[in-house]
């Protein structure tokens, strides 16, 4: 159980989409008892970059949303204990320098990069961000 005074916890894209719309590929009650959690104390966060993410991805018609993008997000932003991280030029210079290698597309390195400046928990189902997580020796959480 988290405390109030501990971690936030930084959606990926994918995973804020497939909360929101009950995706079957989130079932693991452990996973959704763990979310609730950081839920309940307002610890639960998604990045702007996920905002701008959402739209593309809809524009290209790789997502399909139940109705417009903008009342999509408004809708999935309301949720009582979700709050955006902000997009600060540290945290987009940052993302220009993440150690290691990490080559990909650059909302994923914001994403990583927020979590890395918030001392967040990354919820991610990407491989490829949770490898390089665990490497970095941050805490991640998959479903």
């Amino acid at each position: 159980m988290i405390k109030k005074a501990q971690v936030l916890a930084l959606l990926d894209t994918h995973i804020w989409i497939w909360l929101v719309s009950n995706d079957p590929r989130i079932q693991s009650a452990a996973f959704i008892k763990k979310i609730k959690e950081f839920e309940s104390y307002k610890r639960l966060r998604v990045s702007v970059i996920s905002v701008w993410e959402v739209g593309i991805l809809q524009a290209k018609g790789r997502i399909e949303l139940p109705f417009g993008v903008s009342q999509w997000v408004h809708k999935a932003l309301s949720s009582p204990g979700l709050l955006v991280a902000e997009l600060t030029p540290e945290i987009a210079l940052e993302s220009t320098h993440l150690p290691g290698e990490f080559p990909g597309d650059p909302a994923d390195r914001i994403i990583l990069t927020t979590t890395q400046t918030l001392g967040a928990t990354l919820v991610t189902a990407d491989q490829r961000m949770l490898e390089y997580a665990q490497e970095h020796h941050w805490e991640t959480l998959s479903p």
